[in-house]
């Protein structure tokens, strides 16, 4: 990928709160945004210097994102594939159509896991009936997935017996679908690895994620976070995913950290994620400046941790605590605690189990800045204590 300087136009498909931030950080480096997506009052979309009004999958809107662009990414990874592959005719694109199409499927995912020597659940893939009364029983309990369109724990479903599964596939549509066994685990945590078109891999620290709901919830990063061992193995395991894929852009990959210090990947998201929004104030470098520098060419550097962190995940539930009619949550109290930084997303409707924004909270060390979540959190509404 040749260098593409401030004053270019990047692109971006998908219009959510994760184009929003890479639109901003494209904007703060000099750079022209466009943004594709259906929505006419999406939160990228309104703030970019282009929109386009159309669907992820119409030629003209890809004409004319193509026409304005210098070069292409996207913020989620259900765009259709097929899209990523036109634009690329024309138009650098990262990450490629190739990467994308294999984290839309867990079965070719956990294909694509297993042939760069990274441990997975043990796991059998259901696509007919033959597949499904194949099923060991040493794989129940398990946690059935539909391969495709799930993500924050839709499409998925928790089965301790051959009946169950059953019954989940067939409510599920009897669609191709992974079983996964159920581990015993301690903690889940995740990697974010940035990858240049040279092939060059920088990573931030491994985070420590707690999931309520199948909904990421409290992500912690500090150096105490987890065994080093464990850290390190997750890493590497993240950058042999990575270069499998021969990845351009920000990959996350999740992990499952077992009861006897195990480790197994559970996905992997071709783009920023929720887990790494504490780098836009902790870090020398964030998470969505590298998705600008590795779509633009240009150099990586590794990113420094200056501040112990914490980020909470800010749901619309917490406009609706004591009623079911809406109020805004107490961001005067929150925003006078110290440390504490707030990034709402644009949307106008606070909704049950929307995604709304993050709230960082930043420190000289992770004690205090515990003390001070947990403040926010009661402030918010939040379940307390926030780690478990």
């Amino acid at each position: 990928m040749s260098t593409i300087l401030p004053g270019a136009t990047l692109g971006v498909i998908g219009g959510g709160q994760l184009g929003r931030m890479f639109v901003h950080s494209a904007q703060r480096m000099g750079y022209f945004t466009a943004v594709l997506d259906p929505d006419a009052d999406s939160p990228a979309g309104r703030v970019s210097h282009h929109h386009i009004h159309t669907d992820y999958a119409d030629v003209d809107g890809l004409a004319r994102l193509a026409g304005l662009a210098d070069a292409i990414t996207t913020e989620f990874e259900n765009v259709p594939a097929p899209s990523l592959e036109h634009l690329a005719i024309v138009r650098p694109v990262a990450p490629g159509a190739d990467a994308v199409a294999i984290a839309q499927d867990r079965i070719r995912e956990k294909g694509h896991f297993v042939r760069c020597g990274v441990d997975c659940a043990p796991y059998a893939v259901i696509e007919t009936a033959d597949h499904l009364a194949a099923v060991q029983p040493n794989l129940l309990p398990g946690i059935l997935k539909t391969a495709r369109l799930g993500y924050d724990g839709k499409g998925q479903r928790r089965v301790a017996t051959q009946a169950e599964l059953a019954a989940a596939w067939a409510d599920a549509g009897d669609v191709p679908c992974v079983l996964e066994k159920l581990l015993p685990l301690d903690f889940e945590c995740s990697v974010i690895v940035a990858r240049g078109g040279d092939g060059h891999t920088v990573h931030f620290p491994v985070q420590r994620n707690l999931h309520r709901d199948g909904i990421l919830a409290v992500t912690e990063v500090h150096p105490q976070n987890m065994p080093e061992s464990t850290a390190r193995r997750a890493v590497a395991a993240a950058r042999s995913i990575a270069e499998g894929l021969s990845y351009v852009g920000v990959l996350c990959v999740e992990f499952f950290v077992l009861a006897d210090g195990s480790l197994v990947v559970n996905e992997m998201a071709p783009r920023p994620h929720n887990s790494g929004h504490w780098s836009m104030d902790a870090s020398d470098v964030s998470q969505f400046e590298l998705q600008v520098r590795t779509l633009a060419g240009l150099p990586l550097n590794p990113p420094r941790q200056h501040s112990a962190a914490i980020m909470l995940n800010l749901l619309g539930d917490l406009w609706f605590i004591d009623s079911d009619v809406q109020e805004e949550p107490r961001w005067a109290d929150v925003l006078a605690l110290p440390g504490t930084h707030l990034h709402l997303y644009g949307k106008t409707e606070a909704r049950r189990g929307r995604k709304m924004g993050h709230l960082n909270i930043t420190g000289d060390g992770i004690e205090a800045v515990r003390s001070t979540a947990d403040f926010a959190a009661a402030l918010l509404g939040l379940p307390i204590p926030l780690s478990e």
